[in-house]
């Protein structure tokens, strides 16, 4: 099977899969917003539970808050990122009821 570029600079995997979801060598089209952020949970279906930070500003205090977004994204086998692990992440169509979003690079380990 072929490993097609998905349209953005990013490393392309080393291994191969059959996975009809992944963006690298299924049929997914990937596309939208893009973001980062850590793996805090792994699931045996193929999806991973992503944690990234965002601060909101609070006017009546002049401040900002620290709030935690959590995305439940599809992790390709190929790619098969662990708990830990520092990943981009690109939306795409519905996966499933809750995953929008795919894993496109592990940029740590």
């Amino acid at each position: 099977m072929k490993t097609k570029t998905i349209g953005i600079e990013v490393e392309l995997p080393k291994q191969e899969c059959n996975d009809y979801h992944c963006p690298f060598h299924g049929t997914l089209k990937v596309h939208g917003r893009i973001f980062s952020g850590n793996i805090t949970k792994v699931d045996v279906n193929k999806s991973a539970t992503i944690e990234f930070v965002n601060f909101y500003y609070i006017p009546k205090y002049e401040r900002y808050e620290k709030r935690i977004t959590r995305l439940k994204v599809h992790n390709p086998p190929c790619l098969s990122a662990k708990i830990g692990d520092h990943v981009k992440i690109m939306e795409s169509k519905p996966i499933s009821k809750t995953k929008n979003f795919v894993i496109i690079e592990v940029m740590k380990k």
